[in-house]
């Protein structure tokens, strides 16, 4: 009998093993964020409400998750977009999105990042860091996947523009929870997150929230998966302290336009 068990049990884990290496798919994401915005006094109750309304749909986004055993790319489905029309008052809000397409081979440790910061694009090529996981007991379903809990807790550095016009990086604390099916056995994900037995359908930080809302198995025209290829080549390191200089310049010139009375123009700024 025991014999019997230890076979079966080696069967089915060969079959998942198989199965796999032989899966393929198409992932739809859609994303929320949650703004902490902090507007002039001076503005009207309508304006407010008009901008945190804007705010609230430009930051639903749609992206898609092509994936086989080894490899993922990430992207924006920049066909549901619409223009952006004028409020009753006036104001309209627009927001430098993150289009970024992202290439993971998590056999050979590596990624591609194709992204624009500023109106200058860079190709982002560094190796992958195995995230830190903690695989927790809780499941719930989304649609027809049993998915189960995963935590991950990591520092990151925000930088924002003081009310005298200093600027302040702060670092914070950010616990952020995925749900991971195995019915999907590939260590994929949306965005940055990967590293679990099985496809991740959801992921909140409690500023970000990603939602698997469709799973296309092993389409009949196949996935594609091309490498970006367009942009300058630096490191992850060489990136980020680009991106903070940059982000420090454009705290500096709201800060200028707020001294010259220039209280009504902003600008708001995403992923790049």
């Amino acid at each position: 009998m025991k014999n019997l068990i230890l076979n079966v049990l080696i069967l089915t884990l060969a079959f998942a093993e198989a199965y796999s290496q032989n899966i393929q798919g198409i992932a739809t994401y859609q994303t929320q964020r949650h703004v902490d915005i902090k507007l002039d006094s001076t503005m009207g109750d309508d304006i407010q409400k008009t901008i945190q309304e804007q705010l609230r749909k430009q930051f639903q986004k749609e992206y898609k998750l092509n994936f086989n055993s080894n490899e993922s790319l990430w992207k924006e489905d920049v066909s549901i977009d619409k223009p952006q029309a004028p409020s009753n008052n006036g104001v309209v809000i627009q927001v430098s999105g993150n289009q970024d397409v992202l290439y993971k081979d998590i056999t050979q440790g590596v990624y591609t990042r194709a992204s624009d910061l500023m109106g200058k694009k860079f190709l982002i090529e560094d190796k992958l860091e195995k995230p830190e996981w903690v695989l927790e007991k809780e499941t719930k379903n989304i649609g027809q996947y049993t998915c189960f809990k995963a935590t991950q807790t990591r520092e990151v550095e925000n930088t924002t523009s003081t009310n005298g016009g200093e600027i302040e990086t702060k670092k914070e604390t950010v616990v952020t929870t995925a749900w991971y099916t195995l019915d999907i056995p590939v260590k994929h994900g949306p965005d940055d997150f990967w590293g679990l037995p099985g496809l991740i359908l959801e992921v909140n930080n409690g500023r970000m929230a990603m939602m698997c809302t469709q799973v296309v198995l092993n389409p009949k025209n196949g996935i594609s998966m091309e490498i970006p290829e367009k942009g300058k080549k630096v490191n992850q390191e060489t990136y980020e302290k680009i991106a903070e200089e940059k982000s420090k310049e454009m705290m500096e010139r709201m800060n200028s336009n707020r001294r010259n009375g220039d209280s009504n123009s902003f600008s708001i700024r995403i992923g790049g």
